[in-house]
């Protein structure tokens, strides 16, 4: 199975002259030290923005800066559930760099499987990650944002039409999509917007085995794909962009129409353990 490079995702390829607008920004990303995240990071880089990269890891982090550059880069080794840590970053960032126009928050956690195969303090991680900590840190930093500033949010199809056997991990991108339409009317001055994409080829699947069907089921994006639809959702006015375009059509559908989605179910789950057996096969390949 390949990537599907869909269009109506890729609206920043139709608005690359607005990237000249992001010279000189400032943004902070969480999650930063690998697959979107670091996606993401490295196109704000090349667009002209100044970026403080944000994860768990400092070495893996030190490594990013010293490839991207130390005048256009700063690693902050946080975790996004120490909420004192959180709370201080846009401080940190602007401390640093003087300004801060951008915040992505894209840190993520997911326990697959029935919530009985998980203890309740790993599935209250999957909401404190997942929900509470972009709610913490969005609110230390907007007050920092100019005008014009930008929020966006990494949400998930998940969000829009939960996943059997991913219950606090669809809650989450939920209430993040939730949060994020809410907090767009509370400021209409700020590019807030959300980012919905299904699966993506990073390391967030982990154990192949442990992941739905019904999540393999739909065109798998790169992170790269989703980081262009973060950027445009920074320079442009969408309130939301779902990755595909189509796949976020059908899962609108299905929120709206339950009987739908149990009709379309069954085939979907077919379709997706055969896209999975062929993913994990090419990823067998790989590390042969």
């Amino acid at each position: 199975m390949g990537y599907r490079e869909d269009m109506d995702t890729q609206p920043l390829a139709r608005a690359n002259g607005s990237l000249v607008e992001l010279v000189g920004k400032v943004a902070l990303v969480t999650g930063a030290s690998s697959g979107i995240g670091l996606a993401v990071a490295e196109k704000l880089v090349a667009a002209g923005v100044r970026v403080a990269l944000v994860a768990r890891t400092q070495a893996t982090l030190d490594s990013h800066v010293a490839r991207l550059g130390s005048d256009r880069t700063h690693a902050f080794a946080v975790d996004v559930t120490d909420f004192d840590a959180v709370t201080q970053l846009p401080d940190r960032v602007t401390a640093r760099f003087g300004r801060l126009d951008i915040l992505v928050n894209n840190a993520g956690l997911n326990h697959r499987g029935p919530i009985l195969h998980h203890s309740a303090r790993a599935l209250s991680d999957v909401i404190t990650t997942n929900l509470t900590a972009p709610i913490v840190l969005t609110r230390a930093a907007i007050e920092k944002l100019a005008k014009g500033g930008a929020v966006v949010n990494v949400a998930s199809l998940a969000g829009m039409i939960p996943v059997p056997h991913e219950a606090a991990y669809s809650a989450s991108k939920a209430g993040l999509r939730a949060f994020t339409r809410s907090l767009r009317e509370e400021f209409p001055e700020l590019r807030i917007a959300t980012v919905c994409p299904g699966p993506v080829d990073t390391g967030f699947f982990g154990d192949i085995s442990q992941v739905p069907n019904l999540v393999f089921s739909q065109p798998m994006s790169s992170a790269e794909a989703v980081a262009d639809a973060v950027l445009a959702c920074i320079v442009g006015k969408k309130a939301e962009i779902a990755l595909p375009s189509l796949s976020g059509k059908l899962a609108t559908a299905g929120y709206v129409f339950p009987f739908l989605a149990a009709w379309l179910r069954p085939l979907l789950e077919r379709r997706g353990a055969v896209a999975k057996a062929r993913y994990a096969e090419r990823r067998r390949a790989q590390a042969g």
